[in-house]
C-alpha cells in the first residue's frame, strides 16, 4: 500500500506514521499540502498514484487556497482513493459552528452556544447564557484562542475587539466541572483508547496547554456518545472531547478530525499510528 501523508513538515505525528507504515510493509510519503496541484485534461494528478491519503495538517492559507485543498481531497475520493479524514468531515470539524450543528441534529448533548457577528448580539448571548461564557475562535485547535469571560465590562471589550477584526463570535456557556474532561480516540466504529485530561490550573484541560493526562477505562455511555459524535461528523478517525456535568451527565464539546496522539499513546500504551495504518490496509484491501 502506498500512502500520502499531507502535512506542512516532518512533525512528530508524520514520523510516527512513517514508522508504523514501514513496520507493516507500506510506503508512506510526505507531501507538503502547499505543493500539491490538480490537473484536468493535462495528465494524472499527483494524488492519483496513492492508495490512501492521510491528512495531518491544514497549513494556513487564503480562502482560495484552503478551498482548493479541499477540492483536491474531494477529487481523490471521487477516484476511489481512501482519504482519512474525508474532505466533508474536515470541513465540518474545522468549523466549530457546523460541527456543533451536526452534533445537535444527531440528538447529542452539546453546551448551549450562540454564534453571531456583532458585539451587541454577543452581549445578549452573554446575558442569556448566565454571564459566564467561553469565547472560542470558529477555527482553532488545542485550546488556542479560547477565553473565559464572566465580567460584563470585559465581555463588552472582548466582543468589540473581535467585532473590529471581522471575527465570528462563538459564545458558549461555561460548564462548571471537576477540572477534567475525556479525550476519546475513535477509529472506524471502534474506540481505540481514551484519556482523562486534568487542567494544570484554571479550566483548560488541553495537554498542549499544560494539562495532565492519564489513561482511563470508559463506561458504555461515553463510548456510545463518542461513536455517535464521530459518525455525526462523518469522520473515520476522530478525537472526541467529552465533558461531565455537575448533574452526572455528559456533553460533547468537540470532534477533532485531525486528532493527535502524542500524549494519548504513551499514557494508554496504545500504538495509535499502527492502528491507523492497519485500518487503511483493511479498507483498501
Amino acid at each position: 500500500m502506498r500512502v500520502a501523508i499531507l502535512s506542512g513538515g516532518l512533525g512528530w505525528h508524520v514520523r510516527d506514521l512513517q514508522r508504523a507504515a514501514g513496520e507493516q510493509g507500506c510506503r508512506a510519503e510526505v507531501l507538503d499540502f502547499r505543493r500539491v496541484h490538480g490537473r484536468c485534461g493535462a495528465g494524472p494528478n499527483l494524488l492519483d498514484s496513492y492508495d490512501a491519503i492521510i491528512v495531518r495538517t491544514m497549513p494556513p492559507g487564503s480562502l482560495e487556497q484552503v478551498v482548493f485543498r479541499m477540492d483536491l481531497l474531494h477529487r481523490a475520493e471521487q477516484r476511489g482513493i481512501l482519504v482519512l479524514n474525508p474532505a466533508r468531515s474536515l470541513e465540518t470539524c474545522i468549523d466549530k459552528y457546523l460541527a456543533t450543528v451536526k452534533l445537535e441534529a444527531a440528538g447529542l448533548p452539546v453546551p448551549r452556544t450562540v454564534v453571531c457577528q456583532t458585539a451587541d448580539d454577543a452581549m445578549q448571548a452573554f446575558a442569556e447564557l448566565g454571564g459566564d461564557v467561553v469565547v472560542k475562535p470558529l477555527f482553532g485547535s488545542e485550546g488556542r484562542g479560547m477565553v473565559r469571560v464572566s465580567d460584563e465590562e470585559i465581555a463588552w471589550r472582548t466582543f468589540r475587539t473581535l467585532e473590529r477584526t471581522d471575527a465570528v463570535l462563538y459564545v458558549q456557556e461555561f460548564i462548571h466541572h471537576a477540572g477534567w474532561d475525556l479525550r476519546v480516540f475513535v477509529l472506524g466504529e471502534e474506540v481505540k483508547a481514551a484519556m482523562r485530561r486534568w487542567a494544570r490550573s484554571g479550566w483548560r484541560t488541553n495537554v498542549a496547554q499544560g494539562g495532565r493526562a492519564e489513561s482511563v477505562p470508559l463506561a458504555s455511555v461515553p463510548i456510545a456518545l463518542a461513536l455517535r459524535a464521530a459518525r455525526a461528523c462523518g469522520t473515520l478517525a476522530a478525537g472526541v472531547d467529552l465533558l461531565p456535568t455537575p448533574e452526572g451527565s455528559w456533553l460533547v464539546l468537540e470532534v477533532n478530525a485531525v486528532p493527535g496522539w502524542r500524549a494519548l499513546g504513551p499514557v494508554t500504551g496504545h500504538d495509535i499510528a499502527s492502528d491507523i495504518v492497519r485500518f487503511l490496509r483493511q479498507r483498501t484491501g
